[in-house]
């Protein structure tokens, strides 16, 4: 895989349980021109930390992005992280990696947003 940051590989240094959860999703980069242009993707698995997607564009590390699950998958991601923000049938995360594959799509590893830093948002 190309690598689009400096981040060691994340793989290797997890600790964290994940949960295998590959279901289809709906994403908005949260910002002013990109807010109404809705883009898919999938997820690959969750942890207490995030949720590990694939996505056909790129989106820039630091980002905050809006997700919509499906059920099952957003109640899993609420039920791990308590703390997280759910707004309108979604869940909102921050994009810390992005990895190119092969394929022309892009690995992304969302951070959860917690209700705390929503407020800073």
């Amino acid at each position: 895989m190309n690598k689009l940051n400096n981040r060691t590989e994340h793989s290797d240094r997890r600790a964290v349980i994940r949960i295998s959860c590959q279901t289809p999703l709906a994403y908005k980069i949260c910002k002013e021109e990109t807010i109404s242009k809705i883009m898919q993707g999938y997820t690959h698995d969750i942890s207490r930390d995030g949720v590990r997607c694939t996505f056909n564009e790129k989106v820039p590390i630091g980002c905050t992005l809006w997700l919509q699950l499906d059920t099952d998958a957003l109640a899993m991601c609420e039920e791990i992280e308590k703390n997280s923000v759910i707004l309108q049938h979604g869940i909102l995360g921050k994009a810390i990696w992005v990895d190119k594959g092969k394929d022309n799509t892009y690995e992304v590893g969302l951070r959860f947003i917690t209700r705390q830093e929503k407020t800073q948002l």
